[in-house]
């Protein structure tokens, strides 16, 4: 007996040891209620603190011995400040989450949370500056303190957090500079909509960005948005360390350089003259012994169009001369049995207006002379651009015959040497991402009535199925690859063009990243998958019933209360004023709403699953999908989803869709160029 004594105290102490510990937590989170739940949404109560990690609304996840870890407080409507003494006892959390709240004034020390990994306090009216004292956390991961009153500067002190992986600082009031990250795990970053100035660094970490991630602060310069800093600014040594020159020794240098400058001009003048006369002797004697011709291809010679202008034109900005030799090099062949609409000659003439720039490459609108319009694909070396010649044709022709009601058809290709361009029907009625989120850079849009999904969701999951029983993965699906037909049907593009994950889309905007199925979200990725565009499709169903882009994983971030998370979404929506799922939109009411909006999360976390041989296939997902559409017909009117068809008008008919997409400003620049004019 008394050689087990020993055991049986260690075993009472470890009894005694998480009651101790269970009971501060839930003595910390009752004054949390105390001090931020005004509106009582929060159902703690002392008498079930014994059932703080079963069955406590927001308490996520506790560690073996009873502790908090993981506290997720969203959507609550919560109020009031926060402070360092309330939240210290809870020293185990290692996420914290008051995340789309009504929380004010100052960020407290939070550096009473020592475990601490993730952040989240996005969405709330915090004010005054970010606490040099995340720093002291040096656990910390991710910080998500967006959509605040935040002002004054970055701390300089965060570039000592040697495991950062997110910072989203976006729609602040925040100036001063930005410091100079450089920590290799950095993955998600965004300083959008503040009121920083100077430089932005020149570090690895931050050559991963482009420039979503510095939209709207006027005052900052830097590679990433196309703005040249000022020469001063960069170049000119510091008053200091400025030696002194005498003016006689000046004026010498400036003498010096004057005379070389002079004869380095005149050096180049005579090799340009020199190197024109060759250039339209080669021109003059090539044009006199071809003339304009059309294959039975319907490939067009761009070396036979003699009015072309002598230098080449294309996008490239002159660097392109389409007269290589070779069948498919330097041609415009026609794909899908339609031939000679237009020359390659036309297109050059074109003038162009940027609509976009993606992982695939940069989308021009193109306005022929003739008045026809068409949309041109630039490819970029991330998509099929490096293949060879035979084996970019090949896949051109395989892409060609592809048609379907809901794809984009292409309609031509052009390849020469260090150029592969691809030409589309144009869809003036632009896309689904400008429909959900209109022009606002951030991602934040308006959730879709629940029919307009079901219609949507249609549109997609029925073209996807096309697109894998003909044997094409599409590996590129997101909001900004469906675009709205003439009836607005949904129709996608960019399908067929990624071999592979590409090693780009680090530096691409992360909520591409997020589009993308786990298993395909490094560039050790071997290919695409039906499995990988049906977890794309699922994470597409959520930002159409949510109105969010994915800037986080949202299984990691909500995991099994995703239906929640999108129930509260909406809800907040009809709070402030929206019309999502107004009962008065249906004849079913709001039985019929909540019933379309469980089947369509049904899908969607199906989808979602982590394991690929899990997720359901294409057919399936378009086979619930009809079902659900089906049984909604009863309960409400044939002219209130989102297809054609006759009859009164509502809000969300396509009429009103028409109004909604077509006043909608571009994202990016307007300008008119001709291709031959581009760079």
């Amino acid at each position: 007996m008394g050689s087990k004594l020993p055991y049986l105290i260690y075993f009472g102490l470890f009894l005694l040891f998480p009651c101790s510990t269970f009971s501060g937590d839930v003595d910390a989170l009752l004054s949390l209620k105390t001090a931020l739940d005004a509106h009582d949404r929060l159902p703690w109560r002392r008498e079930s603190g014994d059932e703080l990690c079963t069955r406590w609304l927001g308490v996520k996840q506790c560690s073996p011995d009873g502790r908090v870890i993981k506290l997720v407080l969203e959507f609550l409507n919560l109020t009031g400040t926060l402070t360092a003494e309330s939240l210290s006892p809870l020293d185990q959390l290692r996420v914290l989450s008051f995340k789309s709240n009504s929380l004010f004034g100052e960020i407290p020390n939070l550096s009473v949370l020592p475990n601490l990994k993730s952040l989240y306090l996005n969405n709330n009216l915090f004010s005054g500056q970010i606490p040099a004292s995340l720093a002291a956390i040096h656990r910390l991961k991710t910080i998500v303190l967006s959509n605040n009153r935040l002002s004054g500067n970055i701390p300089t002190a965060i570039t000592n957090l040697p495991r950062l992986y997110s910072l989203q600082l976006q729609n602040n009031r925040l100036t001063g500079t930005i410091p100079a990250l450089n920590q290799p795990t950095l993955r998600f970053l965004n300083f959008s909509g503040n009121h920083l100035s100077g430089e932005i660094p020149v570090t690895l970490a931050f050559s991963r960005f482009n420039e979503s991630s510095f939209l709207n602060n006027p005052g900052l310069c830097g590679a990433q948005i196309e703005r040249p800093c000022s020469k001063n600014e960069i170049f000119s040594p510091s008053p200091t360390t400025k030696a002194p020159l005498s003016s006689s020794h000046h004026r010498n240098r400036k003498r010096l350089a004057a005379i070389i400058a002079g004869s380095v001009a005149g050096f180049l003048v005579l090799l340009i003259c020199l190197g024109l006369v060759i250039l339209m002797a080669f021109v003059k004697k090539r044009n006199a012994g071809r003339s304009k011709a059309v294959d039975g291809n319907g490939a067009i010679d761009a070396a036979a169009d003699t009015a072309a202008p002598a230098t080449g034109g294309g996008i490239g900005g002159g660097k392109v001369t389409f007269s290589w030799e070779g069948e498919g090099l330097g041609r415009l062949v026609f794909v899908g049995g339609v031939s000679g609409l237009y020359s390659l000659e036309d297109l050059l003439k074109a003038s162009a207006e940027t609509l976009g720039r993606g992982t695939v490459g940069s989308t021009y609108k193109a306005v022929m002379e003739s008045g026809f319009i068409v949309t041109v694909k630039r490819l970029t070396e991330t998509a099929i651009a490096p293949a060879a010649p035979e084996e970019f044709r090949r896949r051109m022709e395989d892409l060609g015959r592809l048609r379907h009601p809901n794809l984009v058809a292409l309609r031509a290709y052009f390849q020469a040497k260090e150029e592969r361009l691809l030409v589309y029907d144009y869809f003036p009625n632009g896309s689904l991402f400008s429909l959900i989120h209109g022009s606002r850079p951030s991602g934040a849009g308006k959730p879709l009535h629940w029919t307009s999904c079901l219609k949507i969701a249609e549109d997609v999951a029925t073209g996807l199925l096309y697109l894998h029983q003909s044997g094409a993965i599409h590996g590129n699906l997101k909001s900004t690859n469906v675009l709205l037909g003439p009836e607005f049907e949904s129709c996608l593009t960019d399908f067929y063009l990624l071999l592979h994950s590409p090693d780009s889309d680090f530096s691409s905007s992360s909520s591409s990243l997020f589009y993308r199925a786990p298993e395909c979200r490094n560039p050790h990725c071997s290919s695409f998958s039906p499995a990988s565009d049906v977890y794309s499709f699922g994470v597409l169903l959520l930002e159409l019933l949510t109105g969010k882009t994915p800037f986080h994983d949202l299984m990691d971030q909500h995991d099994a209360e995703i239906p929640a998370w999108v129930r509260a979404v909406r809800d907040e929506e009809k709070e402030t004023g929206g019309s999502v799922d107004d009962p008065s939109a249906s004849s079913g009411g709001d039985a019929a709403a909540e019933d379309k909006l469980a089947a369509l999360l049904g899908i969607a976390t199906a989808c979602l699953a982590r394991d690929p041989e899990v997720r359901p296939a294409t057919k399936e997902v378009t086979r619930m999908i009809r079902e659900a559409r089906a049984e909604g017909a009863a309960s409400v009117s044939s002219n209130s989803s989102c297809g054609g068809g006759g009859g009164e008008n509502n809000g969300h008919s396509p009429g009103r869709w028409s109004d909604t997409v077509q006043s909608l400003p571009r994202e990016y620049g307007s300008e008119h160029l001709s291709f031959a004019e581009r760079n």
